[in-house]
């Protein structure tokens, strides 16, 4: 009975073993994969902000977003966007670009405004993939834009179909 037991108590470790080996030889490749996937989706999330704004300049200031840091659930996460301007004729925010860097897709929503809107605030609920970096654009008037971005932490995450 104990040598039964004995080579049950060895097949085991050995197995735990062998899949523990497995697991240290997946991992690099996991981890690359998963690395490649991050910077793609990064690459589009930029690739999208550039069709936007082109080759103009997009410094930070003017717009603010405003999202909960840590969000326990990613399928309706608050979400604040505020610009400063005047909206008059002559200096008004014509639009605002939300872009996520891990959703499905990364242009979000756009926000068409004009000086007849009296304030540029907007106020919404997103989903939210995953942790990840929302970018919030603010194109004006004159032709310049202007960026903000923040980076929220989903504990359960939303958008998880894939594109």
């Amino acid at each position: 009975m104990t040598e039964l037991l004995t080579t049950a108590v060895t097949r085991r470790r050995f197995l735990i073993g062998a899949g523990g080996a497995v697991m240290v030889m997946a991992a690099p490749s996991a981890r690359a994969q998963f690395v490649a996937e991050g910077e793609a989706r990064s690459a589009a999330m930029r690739a999208a902000i550039k069709a936007i704004v082109g080759e103009n300049s997009l410094p930070q200031g003017r717009i603010k977003i405003e999202l909960p840091p840590l969000v326990e659930n990613g399928n309706a996460v608050p979400l604040s966007i505020a610009v400063e301007s005047p909206m008059t004729d002559a200096d008004h925010v014509k639009a605002i670009h939300v872009f996520t860097e891990k959703n499905p897709q990364p242009n979000v929503a756009v926000f068409q405004l004009g000086p007849r809107a009296g304030t540029a605030d907007i106020q919404t609920r997103m989903r939210l993939a995953d942790t990840q970096l929302v970018v919030a654009v603010a194109e004006m008037s004159d032709g310049s834009f202007w960026r903000d971005e923040v980076e929220v932490v989903v504990t359960l995450a939303a958008c998880l179909e894939e594109s």
